[in-house]
């Protein structure tokens, strides 16, 4: 990797529609991604009609 590379994950589709009941990211979770010697990426959840 050099700098300026981007990663790109995830699923087309989402992984949690295929459970039974589904599950769904909700306001309050949060989703880290760490890669050794690079670091940890952390983003939370928030209603997307919070502060309208």
């Amino acid at each position: 990797l050099v700098p300026g590379d981007i990663i790109v994950t995830g699923t087309p589709t989402g992984a949690g529609a295929r459970f039974e009941p589904p599950i769904w990211l909700k306001p309050g979770d949060v989703i880290e991604v760490e890669a050794e010697g690079i670091g940890l990426l952390s983003n939370g959840v928030v209603d997307e009609g919070a502060g309208r």
